[in-house]
């Protein structure tokens, strides 16, 4: 049985995760706004992923009979000055998403409560991917900066990214 200091803290990353969605949303919007239409479609996939976020931890409180409050999410970023601020503002963020997951992880563990590591594994796996391919996004867009050939071909290769639905969810 979850526990509620832990049912709370998830409640807390599902509001985490939808504002992340709302973020990345942002993110988008902006870069379409700027003409990188293939990186604001790579932030869409990514808006999507946090949607499904979200989702797996709903899914697992009411796999755990527990409650589900979804809470106002809080007004977001709207402009950026480039494409790479918007890189280091999404690493920065994601460092903060692990933070938050290894928080309950260490609620999970205070609780003994194997079921929510085992759910937890995967949203650590999750973030060493996500951290990897911001430092990734972020190096690109160093090596691009002031060459508009380069962001346009960084610019495509984003725009070929697919969502697929996390594996949690399949």
């Amino acid at each position: 049985m979850i526990s509620e200091k832990l049912t709370e803290a998830i409640n807390q990353q599902i509001n985490a995760e939808m504002w992340s969605a709302y973020l990345y949303l942002s993110m988008s919007q902006d870069l379409y706004k700027k003409g990188f239409k293939g990186i604001a479609h790579w932030y869409k996939v990514q808006f999507l992923e946090e949607q499904a976020h979200a989702e797996i931890f709903i899914n697992y409180l009411h796999s755990q009979d527990a409650r589900v409050i979804l809470a106002p999410i809080a007004e977001v970023q709207t402009e950026w000055d480039s494409v790479l601020a918007i890189f280091e503002d999404t690493w920065a963020h994601e460092k903060r998403v692990t933070a938050m997951i290894n928080n309950l992880c260490d609620i999970a563990e205070d609780e003994h409560d194997r079921a929510a590591q085992n759910m937890l594994a995967w949203f650590i796996d999750e973030q060493i991917e996500e951290e990897e391919n911001d430092r990734e996004l972020i190096f690109q867009a160093k090596m691009a900066e002031g060459d508009n050939a380069a962001m346009m071909v960084l610019d495509c290769e984003l725009g070929k990214r697919e969502y697929h639905t996390p594996s949690p969810l399949k």
